[in-house]
Protein backbone atom coordinates (compact mmCIF):
# COMPACT_ATOMS: atom_id res chain seq x y z
CA UNK A 1 0.00 0.00 0.00
CA UNK A 2 1.11 3.36 -0.61
CA UNK A 3 1.67 6.11 1.41
CA UNK A 4 0.19 9.11 0.56
CA UNK A 5 2.25 12.50 0.96
CA UNK A 6 1.24 15.13 3.02
CA UNK A 7 0.46 18.31 1.05
CA UNK A 8 1.33 20.96 2.85
CA UNK A 9 -0.41 24.62 2.79
CA UNK A 10 1.74 27.86 2.39
CA UNK A 11 0.47 28.98 5.55
CA UNK A 12 2.12 25.86 7.08
CA UNK A 13 5.13 26.19 5.00
CA UNK A 14 5.37 29.52 6.23
CA UNK A 15 5.14 28.49 9.91
CA UNK A 16 7.44 25.61 9.30
CA UNK A 17 9.85 27.95 8.17
CA UNK A 18 9.76 30.92 11.05
CA UNK A 19 9.30 28.02 13.48
CA UNK A 20 5.98 29.39 14.42
CA UNK A 21 2.76 26.85 15.57
CA UNK A 22 0.67 26.69 12.65
CA UNK A 23 -2.46 27.81 14.82
CA UNK A 24 -1.28 31.00 15.13
CA UNK A 25 -0.58 31.51 11.18
CA UNK A 26 -3.89 30.42 10.29
CA UNK A 27 -5.51 32.58 12.86
CA UNK A 28 -7.19 29.99 15.55
CA UNK A 29 -7.63 31.04 18.54
CA UNK A 30 -5.51 30.03 21.54
CA UNK A 31 -7.58 28.76 25.05
CA UNK A 32 -5.29 28.88 28.31
CA UNK A 33 -6.63 27.62 31.52
CA UNK A 34 -5.27 28.37 35.11
CA UNK A 35 -6.84 25.86 37.62
CA UNK A 36 -10.46 26.68 37.70
CA UNK A 37 -10.19 30.45 38.34
CA UNK A 38 -8.96 32.19 35.04
CA UNK A 39 -9.34 31.39 31.56
CA UNK A 40 -6.98 33.44 28.68
CA UNK A 41 -8.70 33.56 24.67
CA UNK A 42 -6.58 34.92 22.37
CA UNK A 43 -7.63 35.91 18.58
CA UNK A 44 -11.28 37.46 19.77
CA UNK A 45 -13.44 38.77 17.82
CA UNK A 46 -15.27 40.64 20.48
CA UNK A 47 -17.81 39.60 23.39
CA UNK A 48 -21.33 38.47 22.03
CA UNK A 49 -23.04 37.73 25.86
CA UNK A 50 -21.89 39.16 29.37
CA UNK A 51 -22.93 38.40 32.74
CA UNK A 52 -21.33 36.95 36.14
CA UNK A 53 -22.57 33.82 35.26
CA UNK A 54 -22.18 33.45 31.45
CA UNK A 55 -19.78 35.04 28.73
CA UNK A 56 -20.10 34.33 25.26
CA UNK A 57 -17.00 34.96 22.97
CA UNK A 58 -16.88 35.41 19.38
CA UNK A 59 -13.36 33.82 18.15
CA UNK A 60 -12.60 32.47 14.39
CA UNK A 61 -13.38 28.89 15.50
CA UNK A 62 -16.87 30.14 16.40
CA UNK A 63 -18.58 31.01 19.65
CA UNK A 64 -16.83 30.09 23.20
CA UNK A 65 -19.44 29.70 26.17
CA UNK A 66 -17.93 30.39 29.15
CA UNK A 67 -20.20 29.16 32.36
CA UNK A 68 -19.34 29.33 36.35
CA UNK A 69 -19.89 31.54 39.25
CA UNK A 70 -18.96 35.62 39.81
CA UNK A 71 -17.22 35.36 36.07
CA UNK A 72 -15.72 38.63 35.33
CA UNK A 73 -13.95 40.39 32.44
CA UNK A 74 -10.35 40.91 33.92
CA UNK A 75 -8.55 41.99 30.37
CA UNK A 76 -9.92 43.32 27.19
CA UNK A 77 -7.92 43.71 24.44
CA UNK A 78 -8.14 43.45 20.48
CA UNK A 79 -6.62 40.23 20.50
CA UNK A 80 -5.99 39.07 24.26
CA UNK A 81 -9.32 38.56 26.48
CA UNK A 82 -8.80 37.75 30.23
CA UNK A 83 -11.89 35.90 32.51
CA UNK A 84 -11.77 35.83 36.15
CA UNK A 85 -14.31 34.10 38.50
CA UNK A 86 -15.17 30.58 39.37
CA UNK A 87 -15.34 28.83 35.81
CA UNK A 88 -17.68 25.30 35.59
CA UNK A 89 -17.72 25.27 31.86
CA UNK A 90 -16.45 25.87 28.18
CA UNK A 91 -17.56 25.04 25.07
CA UNK A 92 -18.34 25.89 21.72
CA UNK A 93 -21.71 26.41 21.11
CA UNK A 94 -23.17 25.67 17.50
CA UNK A 95 -24.69 28.10 15.34
CA UNK A 96 -27.07 27.10 12.38
CA UNK A 97 -25.73 29.40 10.07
Amino acid sequence: MEKRKRRDTPLTELAELFDLPGDVVAGLCHLEMIGDRRLFVEHHSGILAYSDQCIDVNTPCGILRVSGRNLTLEALTGEELRIGGAVERVEWVKTDA
